[in-house]
């Protein structure tokens, strides 16, 4: 009786655990729930706050809150007519400014500026009343606008408009995101409910991953943005489909061989559960350099970013087993694996034809492959300058509109301060030394208090131009240390040279982290080093695409300066990321005794459909930031989306396969497989795997 009761007991306790899985996550939801919801109260998209405290600009904005009035508001009211302002229209102008002024506490009264041609009137309006409260600013400049009939442009109104498309991301973003994910499982699936699983998982993950990034902001101040948010959203979905179809494939495959559900998950997670938590470490390792750059936004986005694949991970590696388990088989209908029954024999792949070419002329295959991503990756040079703030959306919201008025209108003026912050005591030598910088219209004194004065300085030449800028440089450098120079033109090129400093750190830290844990990993410096070159010619390449049909294809004006460095980690993790489950079988086939080229071939052909489903979902889910109404966003989601593809029916399936076959047994050096073979003796039948 014993054995019996034992049996029983086992399979009592079987069931229980994916229930006791189940309960476990409700109860983690529930915790994460108050949190989740407050992640967006946290969310800082000012150009100001993705700079480094060290940055002249974020010197300026933190000493002019100090001063008396706190953080100014800057605006600016643009009347037009195109066939020139009537005075009538002047009138009304300057009764609506007076309207203004009498409504609200201003720095200074507005002053009219003519534009040459008559056809414009410029007045320029600051605030302290906002502060630094944002709500407070977006109220302000909506009231402006709800008083004036004129455009409301400048500083504090192109925050306000890019605040408000930051805030409406979320919700089509997601929703955009679900969609694209729900059509290919579908497709790949081809059954009327298991395609809900993973997504519905993957919303879980989703959730969670907010809650855990709101408690790293309460605990460690980590820098909150709607393009970090958006990006961990899209890697949660994304990565963790990947692991699902990963997942899913294999425990198909041991529904087969095995009874019972609850003991081919366990078979499942055995067979594929290594690679997906190499693969997945190893694109939370790459995030995390990120922590290594100056930019506030970046070092942001890294454990942003790996807060959302390790969520993904965990919860498709136990939210996603135990729903399965409980669903049983009939979640596969109509193409149920019954116990004992063999799969449909399969077609000869297309992959296995890819590989059958790659293998029969490898050097060929190489090489042109390797020249078509160098020619791709010359496109590059050809990327737009770097993006101004009104050219960072994809519509044109009134601040934009504004101010595309007034560089028409004024096409030699400067339309928007530069902001110098002085040592009170210091301040008329730098009033003076303002003046006489080459480059400056007009400068005036400001406001003072806790030792320093404000000086607002007016260009002669239009905002965020070279002129313009060789101006800020010209007074950085003339008014030397201990006086800043800052204001949106500033921040701008502020960010600018902080990417650069960020690639120099943080692309070198990326390619030997991960190269690291790819020696670990394959036990092989050969192998890694291939996978590691293949990636980045990636990122050239897609880079280079990018080049070509930025402008000319989407009408993007220019570049986001933070572009080349995330795609940059992105790709590199991410590719690495198949490259770890293409190369985890082709060692597995080398230890059964099977010679490097044939492993190499069959690795391809037999993870090649599953893998490749990954990239087409991997792919999607960042191409669904092309769509977002900011500029910066869609460039990212078009760079990262074209390399996954490169990477899945190029660099993976060619150059990788390609580049192994040519090297035999080499690719294993300097590890036990690059030295001894193993003769295939007594091998059995190959299986047919759908996993890895």
């Amino acid at each position: 009786m014993g054995a019996p009761n034992r049996t029983i007991g086992e399979r009592r306790g079987r069931r229980a655990v994916p229930w006791g899985v189940l309960a476990l996550w409700v109860i983690v939801i529930a915790i994460a729930a108050p949190f989740a919801g407050q992640l967006g109260d946290v969310q800082r998209d000012r150009a100001v706050d993705y700079l480094p405290a060290s940055a002249d600009s974020t010197q300026v904005a933190t000493i002019t809150e100090q001063l008396p009035g706190g953080d100014s508001t800057d605006l600016v009211l643009v009347y037009h007519r195109d066939g020139g302002l009537t005075p009538a229209d002047e009138a009304t102008a300057a009764r609506e400014v007076a309207r203004v002024a009498a409504e609200h506490p201003l720095t200074a009264t507005p002053r009219p500026v003519p534009s040459e041609d008559g056809t414009t009137l410029l007045y320029a309006v600051s605030s302290t009343e906002p502060g630094q409260d944002e709500e407070a600013r977006d109220a302000f400049v909506k009231d402006i606008r709800a008083t004036v009939t004129g455009e409301v442009g400048g500083p504090g109104a192109l925050a306000t408009d890019a605040g408000e498309v930051y805030n409406s991301l979320d919700g089509p973003l997601l929703y955009t995101t679900v969609a694209v994910v729900a059509i290919l499982l579908i497709v790949i699936y081809r059954s009327p409910f298991l395609w809900l699983v993973p997504l519905v998982v993957a919303g879980v993950a989703d959730y969670l991953s907010m809650a855990v990034t709101y408690g790293l902001h309460q605990g460690f101040d980590i820098s909150v943005s709607g393009q970090s948010t958006g990006v961990m959203t899209i890697l949660v979905f994304g990565a963790g489909t990947d692991y699902a179809l990963l997942l899913v494939a294999r425990y198909r495959e041991e529904l087969r061989r095995v009874p019972r559900p609850y003991d081919a998950m366990l078979a499942a997670l055995r067979g594929c559960g290594p690679a997906v938590l190499a693969s997945s470490g190893t694109v939370a390792v790459g995030m995390l350099c990120l922590l290594a750059a100056d930019m506030n936004s970046s070092r942001g986005m890294g454990p942003t970013a790996a807060v959302g694949v390790l969520c993904a991970l965990v919860a498709m590696m136990t939210l996603l087993p135990a729903l399965l388990v409980v669903l049983g088989r009939r979640v596969f209908w109509p193409l149920v694996p019954a116990y004992g029954s063999e799969p449909k024999a399969p077609r000869r792949s297309l992959f296995a034809v890819m590989g059958s070419s790659a293998g029969r002329r490898p050097l060929t295959v190489l090489l042109t492959g390797a020249a078509t991503l160098a020619a791709l990756a010359l496109g590059a040079l050809t990327l737009p300058g770097a993006l101004k703030q009104e050219d960072s959306f994809t519509s044109t919201p009134e601040a934009v509109a504004a101010m595309k008025t007034l560089a028409v209108a004024y096409p030699e003026m400067g339309t928007q301060p530069i902001t110098v912050v002085a040592p009170t005591a210091g301040a008329p030598g730098a009033l003076r030394t303002a003046l006489a910088t080459e480059g400056v219209a007009s400068a005036e004194r400001g406001r003072s208090g806790d030792g320093w004065t404000e000086i607002s300085v007016i260009a002669a030449h239009p905002p965020q131009s070279a002129a313009e800028t060789a101006t800020i440089k010209e007074l950085r450098q003339a008014l030397g240390d201990g006086v800043y120079v800052g204001g949106p033109s500033a921040e701008q090129l502020d960010m600018s040279d902080t990417s650069a400093r960020d690639r120099n750190i943080v692309v070198p830290l990326v390619l030997v982290a991960v190269l690291l844990v790819l020696i670990v990993l394959l036990r092989s410096l050969v192998a890694p080093l291939i996978l590691l070159g293949a990636v980045v010619a990636v990122w050239g390449a897609a880079l280079g695409i990018g080049g070509l049909v930025f402008e000319s294809l989407f009408g993007f004006e220019g570049t986001d300066p933070g572009l080349s460095l995330l795609s940059f980690v992105f790709l590199v993790a991410l590719g690495v990321d198949y490259g770890i489950f293409l190369m985890h079988r082709m060692r597995e086939e080398c230890l059964n005794g099977t010679e490097p080229g044939a492993a190499a071939l069959t690795a391809l052909r037999t993870t090649g459909g599953v893998i490749a489903s990954a990239g087409l979902v991997l792919a999607a889910t960042f191409g669904v930031l092309i769509n977002m109404p900011m500029v910066q966003l869609a460039e990212l989601g078009f760079v990262i989306a074209v390399g996954v593809l490169l990477d899945t029916f190029l660099v993976r399936t060619y150059l990788v396969t390609s580049a192994s076959v040519l090297l035999g047994r080499k690719v294993w050096w300097p590890g036990p497989l690059a030295r001894a073979p193993e003769p295939a003796v007594g091998q059995g039948p190959e299986r047919t795997p759908v996993g890895v």
